[in-house]
């Protein structure tokens, strides 16, 4: 199946975030994508001090309208973390799928909140504004199962281990590495989860943009399960396309069959929630 990556350029103005962002999921499905995803933050800047502003309730006006253009277009459309979601005084990162029917599929909280000190280079702290989530989220296709995480979620690899045990093919991670973590480890965090649990990884990014406050690496890839890059986006707001293979997949956990080979006598991960 077609799987298609909205690398979007994001404003301060929500409603022309969600003008646009729905715009590009008709384009994508109109060019075959089944599955679509949108980024982090892709309706409105990404940064504590914008958090409480732009906060809605779910169900509220952007994942309706993300719920109005999947049904439109007859797609699975993962809706990033259209914007900070209030709930009950508390403020989440989190991210939203809607199916063909445009019924809510999952509701993904950010579970790792980004608090990091580089010193001389960044420093932020998501956990000043934002609460985490405190479970795991994955919802079926018809043409495999998905994973959910949502930017730093990606560093745990535990995480990813235990939707490979679940059962996922495909994870995906709607994302915003910035210009220090971007370059060093974007791409080898998304190799080695798809390496590691012989599953496709896909993330997706904001468009970069240098007058913003949070400067974004951008760069949406996706990898296969033999970690290799088949697809990626350069800094700009762009598209891009992938088919994703499972019989490829299958192949490659046959030929290296790693999952059956782990010593569950001796180690083990398992889901508390």
């Amino acid at each position: 199946f077609r799987l298609a990556l909205i690398q979007l350029h994001v404003s301060a103005v929500k409603s022309d975030n969600l003008q646009r962002a729905c715009g590009l999921v008709r384009e994508a499905s109109a060019k075959g994508a089944k599955v679509v995803a949108l980024p982090e933050c892709f309706n409105s800047p990404y940064g504590t001090q914008y958090f409480k502003e732009y906060a809605e309730k779910i169900p509220g006006e952007s994942t309706q309208k993300l719920s109005e253009v999947a049904k439109e277009c007859s797609i699975y459309l993962v809706g990033g973390r259209s914007i900070p979601e209030e709930d009950g005084g508390k403020l989440y990162n989190t991210c939203t799928v809607f199916g063909p029917d445009g019924a809510m599929l999952a509701k993904h909280r950010k579970v790792h909140l980004f608090d990091i000190n580089i010193p001389g280079k960044i420093q932020f702290k998501e956990s000043e504004t934002l609460s985490p989530g405190n479970s795991f989220s994955m919802f079926d296709t018809p043409y495999c199962k998905v994973g959910l995480g949502i930017c730093y979620d990606i560093r745990f690899a535990e995480m990813a281990q235990i939707y490979g045990q679940k059962g996922c093919q495909l994870l995906i991670y709607p994302g915003a590495f910035n210009l220090t973590t971007g370059p060093a480890h974007w791409e080898l965090l998304q190799r080695g989860r798809a390496v590691d649990n012989q599953v496709y990884v896909a993330t997706v990014s904001p468009a970069r943009d240098e007058k913003a406050s949070y400067v974004a690496w951008g760069h949406s890839t996706v990898v296969n399960p033999w970690g290799e890059v088949i697809a990626k986006a350069g800094a700009e707001e762009t598209v891009i396309y992938t088919d994703i293979d499972l019989k490829k997949l299958a192949e490659i956990r046959q030929q290296i069959p790693i999952l059956s080979q782990k010593r569950c006598d001796l180690y083990g991960r398992e889901m508390k929630k």
